[in-house]
């Protein structure tokens, strides 16, 4: 499994949240297109195919 990046694992915690994507991007200073990139990004390199099983899956 690859790590994640910083961005990544912050993306991540908000997803734990319960955040949306566009919370997520309005906190974090990005657009909605690159929280998505990100999640992308998380979702493939964790093995998962949605937030839930990423969340469970999560090393934090």
């Amino acid at each position: 499994m690859a790590e994640l990046t910083t961005r990544e694992s912050e993306v991540l915690i908000l997803l734990r949240m319960g955040k949306t994507y566009v919370e997520i991007g309005n906190q974090l200073d990005i657009s909605q297109n690159t929280v998505k990139t990100h999640v992308k990004s998380i979702y493939r390199k964790l093995g998962v195919r949605n937030r839930t099983e990423a969340v469970l899956k999560n090393p934090f």
